[in-house]
């Protein structure tokens, strides 16, 4: 649900085509030249896609949370670099770059002639702006959680502890050429240099602590990107109007409009088969139960693929205090531990009573898998070879809970403390998505079974769900979410190290964070056979300590009606070049 990395698409630059004048006979007739001649790209049209929760309303992309405000931003923001099918880095607003012999510097020159949607030019002023943004010292305060992308880069230290006014980590050497400056020789230095760019321009008489509240940040027209579309209209909660820039660099895009719609996820499928909605894809496509529904249309194209994800039940392990939250500070010096679940056995047990097997077969109906490590299979330090596998096994749950104390006393059904004190579960979840509302009640009922006392809350909408986790009330103990994760490297730090914005449950574990730096450490880290054995250790670590339980990983299963055309999705998105989208009934 929660976006992690917004990665702006592009093509292969070296994939290649069919021989478009190559001529073959067909069952009409004709040739193939003469269909293919039929079928060139038009222009105008309108096209609609469908979202079951709308955007919490932030399309400033360095402080932007869900994947819903991604919707959009993917349409209407760029960063220096992409990625292709392979996940290799590919040119983006960067045409070309180079490194320094001890990989310490990384120099990019800029593509010229490209535009804001207001006309201005872009250049190397806007990516050091965008990054001294992120490494401001009011912007975690202020709601920021990209600071990953700027902690290795020369300088940060003084700079967002307020020692320095200059910022050496990303320098303008002139007008379309930017240099990356690291403190440490780094192993992955385009995967820093990848993200989203924001202008200069609009936001640099606004201070870092304004912006999430600034029009410039939240409303139609005044959202500025080099995207092939500008966010030009919404009526909030409901639809949202994306126009084409029609100065956009890369050409003019075929369509005239995207706009998308904010609808239930039980009406999607109908909206679909009527044609009132031409797109489902991000963040979870077509629900698996319709599949087959959405498989016998004849008008629709499935794209099923393994998912850039997983949803997980979250322990609470540590809250943070309310001063702590009232600043924005993360201190795990400060962190409560939360005794109802501090013992990794407690956590442990609770993922032994829960048939994830199951959940994939009933609510899944079989499209998706049991991941038993953080790191998304597609990479290749994916390796669940030492990690514990936690199979169904309610016996075992009840095995571990007695040995620790938490028996039933009283004959309640539901077992007490060591202490003899009665121990009650919360477990919080949020509306929209389907599955996982229908995975909560499962998941009590599992727990129920074993002996836990489970207080199921009532959901809370996304935004509102997100703010509370975020703020860590004190008496959340499970929590249900969703991750799309970043495709640029497997580094899981910016989702699990101790300080990361995204580490909702807490998880203090100093061993983690020392495996998760060796495994970005030059020299050692540039073989990848090093990380590789690296990350092993720490999927072992993660899958022991149990900050969280991977409940399964669903396919992405994303559809389009056929009009549309230009659609080559990648691992991670299907959007991939919008600018090359067009529909067939375009006038």
């Amino acid at each position: 649900m929660l976006g992690i990395v917004l990665v702006a698409c592009g093509d292969d630059p070296e994939e290649t085509q069919d021989d478009p004048n190559k001529q073959e006979e067909n069952e009409g007739g004709g040739t193939e030249g003469e269909e293919e001649k039929e079928m060139e790209p038009k222009s105008g049209g309108t096209l609609t896609g469908a979202m079951y929760s709308a955007p919490a309303g932030m399309f400033n992309p360095i402080f932007y949370e869900e994947a819903y405000e991604a919707n959009i931003l993917s349409f209407t923001h760029e960063s220096l670099v992409s990625q292709n099918e392979s996940l290799e880095f590919i040119p983006g607003l960067a045409k070309e770059w180079e490194t320094n012999d001890d990989q310490t510097e990384l120099t990019l020159y800029l593509e010229e002639g490209v535009t804001w949607h207001d006309g201005e030019e872009f250049t190397a002023d806007d990516v050091v702006f965008t990054y001294k943004s992120i490494a401001d010292p009011d912007y975690v305060a202020a709601g920021g959680i990209r600071t990953a992308y700027v902690e290795p880069l020369l300088g940060y230290e003084e700079y967002v502890n307020g020692e320095t006014d200059e910022f050496q980590g990303v320098v303008a050497v002139d007008d379309y050429t930017v240099t990356f400056k690291f403190a440490e020789p780094n192993i992955n230095p385009l995967y820093y240099a990848s993200f989203t760019i924001i202008p200069e321009h609009v936001f640099s008489a606004i201070p870092v602590a304004e912006m999430p509240e600034a029009s410039e940040s939240r409303d139609p027209g005044k959202v500025i990107g080099t995207g092939p579309f500008k966010f030009t209209e919404m009526v909030e909660r409901e639809q949202y109007v994306l126009e084409r820039h029609d100065g956009y660099w890369q050409g003019t895009p075929y369509l005239e409009k995207i706009v998308w719609r904010v609808v239930a996820q039980s009406v999607m499928t109908g909206l679909l088969e009527s044609g009132e909605v031409d797109f489902i894809a991000d963040p979870n496509g077509i629900p698996p139960a319709d599949y087959e529904t959405v498989q016998a249309l004849g008008n629709i194209e499935i794209i099923e693929q393994p998912d850039f994800g997983y949803q997980i039940l979250g322990f609470k392990q540590n809250h943070r205090t309310a001063e702590d939250v009232e600043s924005g500070a993360l201190n795990p010096e400060n962190w409560v531990p939360n005794e109802k679940i501090a013992d990794p056995k407690i956590r442990q047990a609770i993922a032994y009573a829960i048939n994830r097997e199951g959940l994939i077969e009933g609510l899944l109906y079989g499209r998706g898998a049991i991941l038993n490590s953080p790191i998304a299979k597609q990479f290749w330090a994916y390796d669940e070879s030492e990690t514990m596998n936690y199979g169904y096994d309610p016996d075992m749950a009840g095995s571990i809970l007695d040995e620790l104390g938490y028996v039933d006393t009283n004959d309640d059904g539901f077992r007490e403390d060591p202490e003899g004190n009665e121990w009650v579960i919360n477990m919080d979840y949020p509306t929209g998505n389907e599955l996982r509302e229908k995975s909560a009640p499962l998941i009590e009922q599992m727990l129920e079974e074993v002996g836990i006392n489970v207080n199921l809350r009532q959901p809370k909408e996304m935004s509102a769900y997100v703010e509370d986790l975020t703020n860590d009330n004190s008496d959340w103990d499970l929590y249900l979410l969703g991750w799309s994760l970043g495709s640029a490297d497997p580094d899981p730090t910016g989702l699990w190290g101790t300080k990361a914005a995204y580490n909702f449950s807490r998880w203090n574990n100093p061993q983690s964070d020392e495996l998760m730096q060796q495994a970005l450490q030059a020299p050692e880290a540039f073989e990848q056979d090093y990380r590789k054995e690296v990350y092993k250790d720490w999927q072992k670590l993660f899958s022991e300590d149990l900050p969280a339980l991977i409940l399964y990983a669903q396919n992405s299963l994303w559809a389009y009606n056929d009009r549309l055309e230009g659609v080559e999705p990648l691992p991670f998105t299907m959007y991939n070049n919008p600018h090359l989208w067009w529909v067939t009934d375009a006038e």
